[in-house]
This record gives structure tokens, sequence and C-alpha cells, in this order.
């Protein structure tokens, strides 16, 4: 009975430990919790590395929210004028990437895991740590941030005196009202009061590892999508590359007898997941012979490719070949970026690099949400 009893106990723990859990932001007073998180230069942080500063401000953060990204020109400006007047500067993303979807990112060309904040450093060219507590979130738990980008400032004695927004605009590049975080290191410098000590901060949620769940539920959304296939001609092929929509137009020309083709393939399923609810979209288009036409619609069912397909029912490839771009040599797969008005801003003949590609197609549409 004893042991019966201990099993049920373990399991209730078990149950418990994976379901809701209740963060609350640390109170203003309190002593800055500890960390050992490691960083994006190869080290491992603690309070202590930063002991040297007679203040300190954490800011919690990430890689792929629209806000934290609109942010983060003006935090390394910050962080180049009051880091000599005795202000420490530290970034903790904490997010775990297992529990961000596909359609999270559209703003971003990259998730939240520790090698991609390694590439966002080097590209933004980050003058201050930036460490990871997306295996645990422990030290995320202690703080508690609601949103990201998250302020907490402390004093020389490591006790908290402001939390809250950066300023008070979700974009730093229209007009800022009231610089919260700028005030309150301003009156700590002269020893003045904080006028504003709390503020609520708007931004993408904290992605905690139990907030799991509707990712599955998304993912079976995408599988039961339809996926068709058309056939189109050459001058529906001419249409395309024109492009007079109002979306960046990606298109991939591929066949199933192609081994890249298939390889990256996934690829471009993932890039359409991410970018879909934006000005965006993605065609594939098949050089199959019409008689393989039911075996391509089988491949892009079973990859879920629930964009726009086609397959090209001419029976010679190289008119196509001269539509879709003349210095194209014929090889596959061949990929190009289209502008709304028909402007090519990428074009690739063989593989892609799934990351250069999804950084140009941020870049047209734009990191923020004001740039839609």
């Amino acid at each position: 009975m004893k042991t019966w009893l201990t099993f049920f106990s373990l399991l209730v723990i078990s149950i418990s430990f994976g379901q809701e859990r209740t963060v609350v932001p640390l109170d203003i007073g309190s002593k800055a919790p500890d960390f050992s998180l490691p960083g994006t230069d190869g080290k491992t942080y603690s309070l202590e590395d930063f002991s040297d500063y007679p203040f300190l401000t954490v800011v919690f953060t990430c890689n792929h929210c629209p806000t934290a990204q609109a942010y983060e020109d003006r935090l390394i400006r910050m962080v180049d004028e009051y880091r000599p007047k005795g202000i420490g500067f530290v970034a903790i993303s904490p997010n775990d990437p297992t529990a961000i979807s596909l359609s999270e990112l559209g703003y971003s060309d990259m998730n939240d895991a520790l090698e991609e904040m390694i590439i966002r450093v080097t590209d933004k060219g980050y003058n201050f740590p930036y460490l990871y507590d997306g295996d645990n979130q422990e030290a995320s738990m202690a703080y508690g941030p609601a949103a990201t980008p998250h302020v907490f400032i402390f004093d020389k004695d490591r006790l908290l005196r402001y939390r809250g927004r950066i300023d008070d605009t979700e974009n730093p590049y229209q007009k800022v009202h009231t610089p919260d975080m700028r005030n309150a290191l301003d009156a700590l410098l002269s020893g003045t009061d904080i006028p504003v000590t709390e503020t609520k901060t708007f931004g993408c949620s904290v992605k905690w590892s139990w907030k799991n769940d509707w990712i599955e539920r998304e993912r079976e959304q995408w599988r039961n999508e339809d996926v068709s296939l058309q056939e189109f001609n050459l001058d529906d092929i001419a249409d395309l590359i024109n492009n007079q929509s109002d979306k960046l137009r990606l298109i991939n020309i591929w066949a199933t007898w192609c081994g890249p083709c298939i390889i990256e393939f996934p690829d471009f399923v993932d890039i359409h997941r991410m970018y879909r609810n934006r000005k965006f979209e993605f065609i594939s288009i098949s050089t199959d012979k019409m008689g393989q036409k039911e075996k391509v619609h089988e491949f892009l069912t079973r990859f879920e490719a629930s964009n726009t397909n086609y397959i090209f029912k001419g029976d010679d490839v190289y008119p196509l070949i001269e539509v879709v771009d003349p210095d194209w040599q014929g090889a596959l797969p061949y990929t190009l970026l289209v502008e709304p008005g028909g402007k090519i801003i990428c074009k690739t003949q063989g593989t892609i690099s799934p990351m250069e590609l999804k950084k140009t197609i941020v870049e047209s549409l734009g990191r923020f949400y004001a740039d839609d």
C-alpha cells in the first residue's frame, strides 16, 4: 500500500510540474537573483562578473521578437552612453526555442537557440553580454519578465529600482514621449528619486517551456490543409515572374528526380510557414512531365506543401528556362525572390542557404510591426 501511495504522490508531482506555472515579476526593492548562464562569447556569466559597476541593467530580450529587434540599435547606443558612467548591462534571452512556432518567426530570420544568438550578436555588433536561459529558464523565472524586451535596473546594493519598458512606444524609430529606462538611469546617477519605478512592457510573451502545447495543435492544422497542384503554361510563368501582386514572391523550380531539390524542399515549407501571415507567398514549380503529375502531388502532400504549386504542362523545358531568366543555365533547383513590381532581388542556381534566404526575405519585409 505504501509503495502505491509513493508512486501516486510522485505521479501527482510529475503531472503538476508539467502544468501551468505562475511567473511573477521581481518586486521593487528585491535583491537581484544570481544566475550562471552561457554567453554568446563562450563564457559563463554570473552577477559577480558585473560587480565593478555601481549599477546594473538586466534586459530580457531575444532574437525573434519584432519589438526586441526594434530596440536593438537603441540599446546599443545606450550602452555606449551609460557604461562609461558606471552602468553595467547584460541581456538575457529567456525563451525556450522548442516552445516557439515557425509562425512566430515571421519578423525574424532565426529562432532563439544559443547558436542563432551568436549569429545575431555578430550581425548587429552587440556591445554587451548576451546570455542564454532557454534550457531550464531558472534565472528568467526568478526575475519574472513578462515580455521581450523587459528591463530590470539595480542599484549598488543590487536592489531592484526600476522594472518595465525601455520607452513608451513599440517602435523607437517613431516619436518617443517618455524614455522610462533613460529616466531611471539618469535618476540613479544623480542620486534623485526615479520618477516612475514600474511600468508595463509591450512585446512578445516569454516562451516558457510548459506553454508549447499549442504548437502541436498548429502542426495538426498544417497537416490538415489542402495541398493542390495546378497546371500552367509559359504565359502563366511570365506573369509570376512579373509579379504585379503586393506580395514578396519566392519561386522554387524543382523536380522529383532532382536529389538536391528533394533535400531542400522542407526548408521552403518552413519558410512558407514563417512568413505566410505577412505580404509573402511561396510558389513551387515542378518541371516533371505531365505523366508524373500524380507523383508530384504525392510528394507535395507528404511534405504538407499547402502553398501554391504548379506543374509545367509544356513538352519543351527550354522555352521555360528563357522565360524564367535568360541567365539561368537550366540546372535544378532554381530559386528566385521577386518583389512586387517584378524586381528580382535574389536568385540561386543550385541549393539555397536557408539562413541567407530568410535574412534576405525579412530584410525586404521588415523586422518591425510598423513595417507592415
